[in-house]
C-alpha cells in the first residue's frame, strides 16, 4: 500500500530526499537561516543585558546607563522582530514551494502509472496522498526545520551567554543532555511508526466517504445506510485511537524531557551558597533568566518532534509512489495514422498477483475497416481483451500486431492516438460541453467541428436549448446530464477525435430504445472505413458485425 514504509526506508534516507527536493530554493533558505541567526543573536543579547541592567542600573544606579537602557531595549526588540519575520517568511516560502513541487510531481507521475497500479490503490488513498500527505510535509518537516533552527540557534545563544557569565553553572546543564538524546531517539522511532498508521487511516476514511457520497442512490435503495455509517464510524474510531497513541507518546516524552531540564536549575539554586559559586546579583539574574528561557525552546523542540515524524512518514509514502515504475514505454516507432489491421497471436494474459489466466491462447484477425463483435458472459475477459490493444496492460505471452508490427514497438502516445473509446462507464469532466467534446484536442478544433460532432451524436437540439449552449458546465462527471445525454456526449467526443480504430464497450447499454436507434445510426456512419471492436449484449448492436467472437 502507498502509506507503508518499505523495510529499507528510514527517517534519514527520507530526509535526504526531502533536502534534494528543496535544493532549488537554497538561496531563499539561506535568507531564512540568516534571519534566524540574527533573531537568535538579538535574543541572546537581550538576555545578556539582564546582567548590566541589574548590576549597573538597579544596583549601581548609573544615570548614564539608565538613560541609554530604554533605547537599547527598543532597538534590540525592533531588530529581533524584523529578523524573526525574515526567518519565518523565507523558511515558510521554501516549505510551501516544496509542497507545490510535490503535488505537481505526484499528479504528473499518477498520469504515467500503469493501470495495474490503480487496480490496487483506492482513489481515497490517492487523494489523501495528494492533499493530506503533501501538506504534512510542510507542517511537519519544513516548518519543523524552521522551529529547530529558531529554537536551536536560540538555545546556542542562551548557552553561550551562560558560559560567558559563569561556565561552572553552565556545565551542570550539559550533564543531562545524553539522557535527553536517548529519550528523543526512542520517541522518534515510535512516532514515525504511529504517524504512518494515522496517514493510512486518513486515506481509508477518504475512500469510505467517497464511496458513500458517489454511491448514495445504491446505498439508499438497498438500505445500506446503517452499514456504511458503521463502516465509516469504525474507521473514524480507529483513526482517533491512532492519533491518541501519537499524543500519549509525545506527551510522555515531552514531560520527561521537561522534568529533566528543571534538574540543573534546582541544583544551581541549591549550590549558590557554596563558596566557589561567588557571583553577582546581575550574573545570577542573567543565568537564571537564560535557564528559565531555555525551557521554552526545549519544550518546542521536543513537541516539534511529533510533527517532524509525521512529515517524514508522509514523505516516505509519497516517495514510495514516485518510485513506482511508470508505464513501459520503450517503443521507438512513430505512427501517424494506422491502416487498422489488428492481429492477436496466441495471446495469454493474467492480472498481477493472480494465478488465473483471464485469456488463454487467443488468436484472431480484424481486417482494416471491418467490425468485430465480442460477446460472452460477464467476467469472461471481453473488456480485458480490448484493454490490451492500447496497452493499458501488457500481454503475458503471445503478441498483438497493428499493421503487422508488434504494438510494443510503437511509442505509447502514437499508439493510443489511433483509438477512440466509448464505454458503458462514461467519464466526463467538470467543464463545459465544448471542452468535453474536444477533450484531447482542446484549442486544436473549431466550434463548427464541435457542433458537427454533437449533431452526429443527436445532441445539437438539447445543447441549443441550454442558456449557455456549448459553454454550459456539466458538473462532476456530467452530473447535470441524463444517462443517455452523458453517453451521447462521450460518443460525440469519439466522433470528433476521428481515430482510425473505434472501441465500443457496451456503448449503447444505458440508452432507451428510441435514443439507441438514433445513436446506432450515428455509430454506423462513424464505423464506416474504420476498424471497430464492439463489446455488446444487445443483438441490435452486433447484428451488422463482419465477425463475431465468443469469449
Amino acid at each position: 500500500m502507498i502509506n507503508e514504509l518499505t523495510p529499507t526506508t528510514n527517517g534519514w534516507e527520507t530526509y535526504k530526499k526531502l533536502i534534494h527536493m528543496a535544493q532549488p530554493y537554497w538561496q531563499t533558505f539561506l535568507l531564512g537561516v540568516f534571519g534566524t541567526l540574527l533573531a537568535s543573536a538579538a535574543d541572546g543579547y537581550l538576555m545578556w543585558m539582564i546582567k548590566p541592567m541589574i548590576d549597573h542600573g538597579f544596583v549601581g544606579r548609573s544615570k548614564t546607563f539608565l538613560f541609554w537602557l530604554p533605547i537599547i531595549l527598543i532597538v534590540g526588540f525592533i531588530i529581533r522582530g524584523a529578523t524573526l519575520f525574515m526567518s519565518n517568511y523565507y523558511i515558510a516560502k521554501v516549505g510551501r514551494s516544496v509542497v507545490k513541487d510535490f503535488r505537481e510531481k505526484i499528479f504528473a507521475h499518477l498520469m504515467r502509472l500503469p493501470a495495474g497500479f490503480y487496480d490496487k490503490e483506492s482513489s481515497g488513498q490517492l487523494l489523501s496522498l495528494v492533499l493530506y500527505n503533501t501538506d504534512q510535509i510542510a507542517s511537519g518537516t519544513i516548518e519543523g526545520i524552521l522551529t529547530i533552527m529558531q529554537e536551536g540557534f536560540l538555545l546556542i545563544a542562551l548557552v553561550t551567554v551562560m558560559f560567558v557569565v559563569s561556565w561552572k553553572l553552565t556545565i551542570l546543564l550539559m550533564l543531562i543532555t545524553p539522557v535527553m538524546a536517548v529519550i528523543i531517539r526512542y520517541t522518534n522511532t515510535r512516532l514515525r511508526m504511529l504517524n504512518t498508521r494515522v496517514q493510512k487511516t486518513v486515506g481509508n476514511i477518504a475512500h469510505i466517504a467517497e464511496e458513500g457520497i458517489l454511491g448514495y442512490k445504491v446505498i439508499r435503495i438497498f438500505g445500506g445506510e446503517h452499514y456504511e455509517t458503521e463502516k465509516f464510524n469504525k474507521m473514524a474510531r480507529f483513526n482517533r485511537n491512532s492519533e491518541m497513541k501519537v499524543v500519549v507518546t509525545n506527551s510522555i516524552g515531552t514531560s520527561i524531557i521537561q522534568v529533566l531540564a528543571t534538574v540543573p536549575i534546582a541544583t544551581i539554586i541549591y549550590m549558590l551558597n557554596m563558596p566557589f559559586f561567588q557571583i553577582t546579583v546581575g550574573e545570577f539574574g542573567a543565568i537564571f533568566g537564560c535557564m528559565a528561557r531555555l525551557l521554552t525552546p526545549i519544550k518546542r523542540l521536543t513537541k516539534i518532534n511529533t510533527d517532524i515524524q509525521r512529515g517524514i512518514a508522509a514523505a516516505a509514502s509519497i516517495f514510495n509512489v514516485l518510485e513506482h515504475p511508470p508505464e513501459n514505454d520503450t517503443g521507438t516507432l512513430t505512427l501517424d495514422r494506422t491502416v487498422g489491421k489488428i492481429e492477436y497471436n496466441n495471446v495469454q494474459f493474467k492480472y498481477p498477483n493472480s494465478h488465473k489466466n483471464v485469456l488463454r491462447n487467443l488468436s484472431f484477425m480484424v481486417e482494416p475497416g471491418k467490425t468485430v463483435a465480442i460477446v460472452g458472459r460477464s467476467g469472461g475477459g471481453k473488456s480485458t481483451l480490448v484493454s490490451l490493444l492500447p496497452r493499458f496492460y501488457d500481454v503475458v505471452h503471445g503478441e498483438i500486431l497493428l499493421d503487422g508490427i508488434n504494438i510494443n514497438e510503437y511509442k505509447l502516445k502514437d499508439l493510443r492516438r489511433q483509438f477512440a473509446l466509448v464505454s458503458q462507464s462514461v467519464i466526463l469532466f467538470n467543464d463545459t460541453i465544448a471542452k468535453n467534446v474536444a477533450y484531447g484536442r482542446f484549442d486544436d478544433v473549431s466550434k463548427e467541428e464541435i457542433i458537427k460532432a454533437l449533431d452526429a451524436a443527436y445532441l445539437t437540439e438539447f445543447v441549443n436549448q441550454l442558456p449557455d449552449g456549448l459553454e454550459t458546465m456539466i458538473g462532476e462527471n456530467g452530473l447535470l446530464l441524463s444517462g443517455g445525454q452523458r453517453q451521447r456526449l462521450a460518443i460525440a467526443r469519439a466522433i470528433l477525435k476521428n481515430a482510425p480504430i473505434l472501441i465500443l464497450d457496451e456503448a449503447t447499454s444505458a440508452l432507451v430504445t428510441e435514443s439507441e436507434h438514433y445513436i446506432q445510426a450515428a455509430l454506423d456512419n462513424l464505423m464506416k472505413e474504420r476498424t471497430t471492436l464492439v463489446i455488446a449484449h444487445r443483438l441490435s448492436t452486433i447484428e451488422k458485425a463482419d465477425k463475431i467472437i465468443v469469449i
